[in-house]
């Protein structure tokens, strides 16, 4: 299902009101001026530095021994983040790009509509940056923009912006990395979000950004996968697009999920890639030879390309970490070019209607491949408040958390939750590693569930089963009940999580220790929220 509307970004910094207190054109928090006007009209190049080094700090080139380290010790900057008072609406500040990612070097379009004036763009890389959360790397100058006509909507409720490019990014010097574009103009604020992405995953630990995720809850134009103007499923829209903004603040998914990922990766002097899902949908041998693949905590959208590439890549050695609930639940198709996600969510009501590309669900006909074949779990329930609680103690990713049986921490598990059972397709050797009771509003209380799995060619799949997950990371209160002890324990985790997948195949170093029946879990799915399991 995957509701989101509890989820919140970190806190932002007031902009300075007014279009003069913005100073275009110059760089704030370490950088110098962005050079403008020596390329083709329209385009734009980095700033020479992008932000100084701190005190006998080199930068080393991304995909070697202790780039990350060194990228994290330059300076960063709180500038990023966007004080709520002065978030733009839709209509008076909103852009997108003209591609989900790019490798460093290569450009991007930016189109742009303000009724605010002259924008200025700002480009923040997320990491750790001593606990600032980014880093500014390039900016432009003031960039004419005006109000855009408003979107064509089409019999599939599609919602398509045709804007003009306002101008073209070069991204040389840009670490690989997810960005965050701040949109500045007239006292207003409003992000979009790009990845550039690493040009090989051989021997790194790769984060992946849930892009068609992203798309399908957006509902900046009117319409999202969930619902229409008037809020109802029936009119919701069939496809959408990546050719407009994204709602609220404009990345509002990569802030409550993917953020809080990024500032733990990239403090723990690991060697890291970055790609989307549209990236893993696209190439095959992406993550060949890469240590890890982690999707992040909403990971719902995935069309048949994605899934195969990375079971592939799990069969092959590549450890797993799924680190929310909800993954691989609706299957979905992607255009040729990578604009259109579509997921009609019926197998009735689909074209393709049939096909193994029909755009129903995972676990249902006509081609049922449940996801617990891969997570290791079912989707289980909407809406879901309980505190984490532990099973198993001695499980090797606990350690340094101080865990005992049936130790618990507050919010952990919240909003949607993944359940093991012993069904076809769940592995063998599932290890259970929190068991969490949760009560239920309208049906029987169920538990969410934290697995591990290892596979024959060594690959070991760790499973967190709760979308709170990542707010844990970010810190204390990014959800109103996760505290400080709560917030540790999940960033402890982590990190033995990143060490222990970067070191290379989990499960050589660590079989799974399949404990499934201690938890007496049942085969009936009738607690869960998540629909009936069809068989093959």
């Amino acid at each position: 299902m995957g509701e989101t509307s509890g989820a919140r970004g970190p806190s932002r910094r007031a902009l300075l009101t007014g279009a003069g207190a913005l100073a275009l054109g110059a760089c704030t928090g370490g950088g110098s001026p962005a050079a403008t006007g020596s390329g083709p009209a329209g385009t734009t190049t980095p700033s020479a530095s992008g932000g100084s080094a701190s005190s006998g700090a080199t930068a080393a080139p991304a995909g070697g021994p202790g780039w990350v380290r060194a990228e994290n010790a330059r300076a960063g900057t709180t500038a990023w983040r966007i004080d709520p008072a002065h978030l733009a609406s839709e209509t008076e500040l909103a852009g997108y790009t003209d591609t989900v990612s790019v490798l460093p070097g290569e450009t991007f379009g930016l189109h742009l509509s303000s009724a605010l004036g002259p924008v200025t763009v700002r480009a923040y890389r997320l990491g750790s940056y001593g606990g600032t959360g980014a880093r500014e790397v390039w900016a432009s100058g003031a960039v004419p923009a005006h109000r855009q006509p408003g979107p064509a909507t089409d019999g599939l409720h599609t919602v398509r912006c045709t804007w003009p490019e306002s101008l073209r990014i070069r991204t040389d010097g840009w670490p690989e990395g997810s960005y965050l574009l701040l949109l500045e103009a007239g006292g207003r604020a409003k992000y979009v979000p790009m990845v550039v992405r690493s040009r090989t995953t051989a021997g790194r630990l790769v984060l992946v950004s849930a892009v068609t995720t992203h798309q399908a809850y957006n509902q900046w134009g009117g319409y999202s996968l969930y619902k229409g103007p008037d809020k109802s499923f029936a009119t919701r829209a069939s496809a959408v697009t990546f050719d407009r903004p994204y709602d609220r603040n404009g990345a509002p998914l990569v802030l409550a999920y993917e953020q809080g990922v990024v500032l733990v990766a990239e403090g723990l002097d690991l060697d890291l890639a970055y790609v989307t899902s549209v990236d893993l949908h696209r190439e095959p041998d992406l993550l060949a030879g890469a240590h890890g693949l982690v999707s992040p905590g909403h990971d719902e959208y995935w069309t048949v390309p994605m899934r195969r590439h990375v079971e592939a890549a799990r069969d092959a050695g590549v450890n797993l970490a799924f680190l929310g609930a909800n993954a691989v639940y609706w299957r979905a198709r992607l255009s040729t070019d990578g604009r259109l996600v579509t997921c009609y969510k019926s197998a009735t009501a689909d074209p393709q209607r049939g096909s193994a590309e029909t755009t129903a669900q995972w676990r249902q006909a006509p081609h049922p491949d449940p996801e617990n074949s891969l997570t290791g779990m079912l989707y289980e329930a909407f809406p879901a408040e309980a505190d984490l609680v532990v099973h198993d103690p001695g499980f090797f990713l606990l350690a340094g958390t101080g865990a005992v049986r049936g130790g618990t921490y507050a919010g952990l598990v919240a909003t949607e939750i993944d359940r093991a059972y012993p069904i076809a397709g769940t592995p063998t050797n599932l290890q259970i590693v929190a068991h969490s009771p949760v009560p239920q509003f309208r049906k029987a209380d169920t538990h969410s569930d934290m697995t591990y799995y290892s596979t024959a060619g060594g690959a070991g799949v760790f499973s967190v089963g709760t979308l709170a997950w990542t707010a844990g990371m970010r810190g204390a209160r990014s959800r109103p009940r996760i505290d400080a002890r709560a917030a540790a324990f999940a960033r402890t985790v982590t990190s033995n999580l990143f060490h222990a997948m970067a070191a290379g195949p989990m499960g050589h170093a660590h079989p799974a220790r399949g404990n499934l029946a201690s938890v007496g879990a049942s085969a009936s799915t009738g607690t869960g929220t998540g629909g009936p399991v069809a068989t093959a």
